[in-house]
């Protein structure tokens, strides 16, 4: 487990380096960063990688690098949790939906999707105000400091 923990942040690090280090301002860099986040906790199903390429394709200004980034912050297992925040978050906005174990059926999926997508709107977006942040302040002080992300996220 702790050697998958640490070829999990070699990767993350050397992916924010790759894209933190283009040729695109910082704040550019960070909003791609953060629409990236905010594409990839939402439910796309796949859907967000072709937004990935129209994005990249219609903004000159994008970095698809900081795009490709946040796959890696949130990645497939991350999303289980981020989809687990949701769902309950949606319950507390919306209340429980009305499925009892012998209602169970395609009929209930609307109540059921409805909390899991009002939730994890709102996660997204603080999420992506979290990303942006985050992404802002490691590039400007890689910038100021002439240092690698590496230094800057883990202290190395």
């Amino acid at each position: 487990m702790a050697r998958r923990l640490a070829a999990y942040r070699r990767r993350v690090r050397s992916r924010l380096e790759t894209a933190f280090a283009g040729e695109h301002t910082p704040q550019q860099v960070a909003r791609s960063f953060a629409v990236g986040v905010f594409i990839t906790a939402l439910p796309t199903f796949g859907v967000g990688v072709l937004a990935f390429g129209v994005i990249a394709a219609l903004f000159e200004s994008v970095s698809k690098l900081a795009l490709v980034a946040s796959v890696v912050v949130l990645n497939p297992v991350a999303k289980w949790g981020v989809y687990a925040a949701s769902f309950w978050l949606g319950v507390r906005i919306l209340g429980p939906p009305e499925v009892t174990v012998s209602t169970i059926s395609f009929t209930a999926a609307p109540e059921v999707v409805a909390r899991l997508l009002v939730g994890n709107l709102i996660i997204a977006v603080i999420l992506t105000v979290a990303g942006y942040a985050f992404a802002f302040r490691v590039i400007r002080e890689m910038h100021d400091r002439d240092l690698g992300v590496a230094e800057l996220v883990v202290g190395e």
